[in-house]
């Protein structure tokens, strides 16, 4: 497996931004494009915290697979209303930097995005809103229901300033591409819906918020494999799930070689 610490300027961003990326390099080597997963940290992380935090380069190396983790601040994956454009950049501008830098396919059937807390509400806001380009998505105790979030933080000051920053006014949630309970009741029952993965722990503060987001998705048809048990907002949880969600992604059954 071979790690790389890429530097590059956004044009997007207007900021030099930095990306890590896992690839498998046996299968590299052999002029392959390597299957990718895109995976998104949370809300006071960046792009060196899965490496830091668990062994994802030692489970990525057993499926052939290809990792690229890149960094949004605390943007939740927005246009923010007062800051940057990270949803641009994360949708549009990032993927197409790393095929164009890295040997990683372009094809839906081997493109995935994954990520915990924040990251998980990305996962699943990129997957929803571009079905024709992940085939698969997993959120890990993801921040799933913005619009249910806000209203609890109503009553902190500091907190509203800072949704304010990122969305604007939260009567803009409901209904857009921020809310995914409304994104999955119009992808739902559609032919080319991802396959989504969804774990929370029985004692993580996001529980109630996971479990609105998965019966949105049952009664919307969604292909959704819920998992939920012991474990809270933390990393040993977070490390164990996250070689879950490999085997759980459909990967193509040649690409399941260490490398």
């Amino acid at each position: 497996m071979a790690l790389i610490h890429c530097n590059f300027h956004s044009e997007v961003l207007q900021l030099a931004v930095s990306m890590d990326v896992l690839l498998p390099q046996a299968l590299c080597l052999k002029d392959r494009r390597a299957p990718v997963l895109y995976l998104l940290h949370g809300l006071s992380d960046d792009h060196t915290i899965w490496q830091r935090r668990t062994s994802i380069e030692r489970y990525a190396d057993a499926h052939g697979l290809a990792v690229v983790m890149p960094a949004v601040d605390r943007s939740f994956y927005t246009d923010m209303a007062r800051g940057p454009r990270y949803w641009t950049y994360i949708s549009e501008e990032l993927p197409r930097v790393a095929r164009a830098l890295f040997p990683i396919s372009d094809r839906r059937r081997d493109t995935f995005v994954a990520g915990l807390s924040m990251g998980g509400f990305g996962a699943f806001k990129l997957a929803l809103n571009h079905p024709q380009r992940y085939a698969a998505a997993a959120s890990l105790s993801g921040a799933l229901d913005l619009v249910d979030l806000a209203a609890q933080e109503s009553d902190d000051p500091e907190r509203q300033r800072e949704l304010a920053t990122i969305f604007g006014s939260p009567e803009a949630l409901p209904g857009s591409a921020n809310d995914l309970l409304h994104l999955a009741a119009k992808v739902g029952r559609s032919r080319q819906a991802p396959r989504l993965y969804q774990c929370c722990g029985t004692e993580d503060f996001l529980l109630a918020n996971n479990q609105r987001f998965r019966r949105r998705a049952a009664r919307a048809g969604l292909k959704l494999t819920y998992e939920q048990g012991p474990g809270d907002h933390e990393w040993g949880y977070w490390d164990r799930q996250i070689q879950r969600v490999l085997a759980w992604l459909p990967l193509p059954r040649a690409d399941r070689a260490p490398t």
